[in-house]
């Protein structure tokens, strides 16, 4: 596989913008179809977009995170199902940037700048909690491991060239197995069958005695020791995607208003554009969007400043600001695809349209983890200056 190798923010940017476009042609029958995006990962991974974050040492273009997360925005308003294929792949480049050794760093980055792709393995089910890892590493006598468990939501998993698995330890400390998606002992299941996000394929991972030799296994329990970023960048690729189909829905719903609807009579207009009922409402969806994008770009930024000089405050303030933005933007996108319906009438509500996939997607995709949590470290955080915890999901 050979990729195209991106210089820089402004190319980048570029071709998320290109590459949405197309993407968004064909994004509502491959979600009536449960259509897989193979050929459109594919296209993403020869853009060069997966190995933006390689650092520029290692020939990448080490972009900051304000433009990744405008990144997964403008894939997000054509398709959310592909925009959140990638987000795990760029959290555990992250890993490997920080805890990776120079030859891990030197072999995966040199995978990334090919197109390669990581899936993931994190979740389990049946367990206590998220938190709860009962995948296990076994030491072997020659240094290498025996890698065992059951993964579920594997969001990316079926179409990666590599799959990054949460595991413990024998001493129950918390690491990240990277493992070829065709190795022995690995079976990938396309059991997903969510309401939305369908063609993100996050179904089952069974580990079943697969060898990973000790060099594909990076520390992952460092990451939470001392002050850090993982939780705060992988969130805030999660609100870009959520702040992306918001904005995907209001767009779908004012081109339905202006072309498709009629007017209510009472309005004494001739198109539907002209109500001021519907001026009114769409005024106020408009606001919900901005400010969720506003909040996006100033938890980004946040995020980049925190990582030019981290310490325990600066890392607090990037995920209290990620956590803002995750909240408004995952209430912008279940409110505005919810009102598409209410501005739109009965006629937007037909099975052929396929309108409530905007809706589907942004209620499935919010489900990933509790926004109430989110606002309840924000409140701490500004009433008694608690810093949020460093659990990876803030």
């Amino acid at each position: 596989m050979t990729a195209h190798v991106i210089t820089d923010d402004a190319e980048a940017l570029a071709v998320a913008a290109e590459l949405a476009e197309e993407f968004r042609i064909h994004a509502s029958r491959r979600d009536a179809e449960r259509t897989l995006p193979r050929a459109e990962l594919d296209r993403l991974s020869a853009s060069g977009l997966l190995g933006v974050t390689v650092p520029a040492d290692h020939g990448g273009a080490d972009v900051r995170t304000e433009t990744l997360a405008e990144i997964f925005r403008l894939l997000a308003t054509a398709d959310g199902s592909l925009a959140q294929i990638p987000q795990s792949h760029f959290v555990y480049v992250n890993v490997i940037r920080r805890h990776g050794t120079p030859e891990q760093r030197k072999f995966f980055f040199a995978e990334l700048l090919a197109g390669r792709r990581f899936g993931n393995a994190q979740s389990e089910a049946g367990t206590r909690h998220v938190q709860d890892i009962r995948t296990r590493l076994h030491r072997r006598t020659d240094g290498s491991y025996l890698l065992n468990g059951v993964k579920h939501y594997s969001t990316g998993a079926l179409f990666a060239h590599w799959i990054p698995v949460l595991a413990r330890a024998e001493d129950d400390t918390l690491h990240a197995a990277y493992v070829p998606r065709d190795a022995p002992g690995v079976e990938v299941v396309d059991d997903w069958d969510g309401m939305g996000q369908r063609t993100t394929a996050s179904g089952t991972v069974r580990l079943t005695d697969v060898v990973v030799p000790a060099d594909r296994v990076l520390p992952h329990h460092l990451t939470f020791q001392g002050p850090q970023l993982h939780g705060a960048f992988a969130q805030v690729l999660h609100a870009a995607i959520d702040a992306g189909l918001a904005a995907a829905a209001l767009d779908e719903a004012a081109a339905f208003v202006r072309t498709r609807s009629r007017p209510w009579f009472e309005a004494g207009v001739e198109t539907a554009a002209e109500d001021p009922l519907l001026i009114q409402r769409f005024g106020e969806l408009a606001l919900q969007v901005r400010a969720a994008e506003a909040l996006l770009r100033e938890a980004a930024r946040g995020v980049d400043a925190a990582r030019d000089d981290l310490t325990d405050d600066t890392a607090a303030a990037a995920s209290i600001a990620v956590a803002a933005a995750k909240a408004a933007a995952a209430q912008a996108a279940v409110e505005v695809s919810n009102a598409l319906f209410d501005v739109a009438g009965t006629r937007s509500a037909l099975r052929s349209l396929n309108l409530h996939r905007h809706w589907r997607d942004a209620r499935t995709h919010t489900l990933h983890d509790p926004v109430r949590w989110k606002i309840q470290h924000i409140g701490r955080y500004v009433l008694n200056g608690t810093r949020p915890p460093r659990h990876g999901l803030l």
